[in-house]
């Protein structure tokens, strides 16, 4: 009997790639909205990479953004869940529209000799950072951009002795071409 049987043929699934994500969320700026929402990501096991609140040029309305990692089907579920939450206004996933992103950082580091002041000095330049904070062993400079950017200018300065670091967070607005283009489109 189990010879007449064609085995099941199982088709595999596409494999889809798990990349960096950025998740705009608009909100009624109601009490207890952001902690629905990190509740949401830890109940199920997402871990956010960065998240940022604010308020939107709308009364009563704030903008979340939110970075996190996964594949296509993640993501989709994220989204999916944060429309079911009731002060969810809009949900868009801006990663592959045009967009401008940006970070500030915070960063306290050793420069003790006149030599490490130097170099610092010749990389904040560089960097079109600045120099917010002088005391007779550290600097503590600004730099705003890309995470890449962040992330080379902290990597650059790591021998010198990083002290301290504060990340706002990924800020990121669709770019008004993407937007006319999509009008463009419907």
């Amino acid at each position: 009997m189990s010879e007449n049987i064609a085995p099941l043929k199982v088709r595999p699934q596409p494999k889809t790639e798990v990349r960096k994500h950025i998740i705009v969320v608009r909100v009624q700026h109601n009490f207890g909205v952001l902690t629905r929402i990190t509740s949401l990501f830890a109940g199920r096991g997402y871990n956010i990479e960065s998240l940022t609140v604010g308020k939107t040029n709308e009364p009563n309305v704030a903008r979340i953004t939110i970075v996190v990692e996964g594949d296509e089907r993640i993501i989709e579920q994220i989204i999916k869940q944060l429309r079911k939450l009731v002060e969810t206004l809009r949900v868009r996933d801006i990663t592959d529209v045009p967009h401008i992103e940006r970070e500030l950082v915070l960063i306290k580091v050793h420069a003790g000799e006149d030599k490490a002041r130097d170099e610092i000095m010749r990389l904040v330049n560089i960097f079109r950072a600045k120099i917010v904070d002088v005391s007779p062993d550290t600097y503590t400079i600004e730099v705003t951009g890309g995470s890449e950017k962040i992330n080379a200018f902290i990597d650059l300065l790591r021998p010198f002795g990083l002290k301290d670091i504060a990340r706002t967070g990924t800020l990121a607005l669709v770019r008004e071409s993407a937007k006319v283009k999509e009008k463009l489109q419907e």
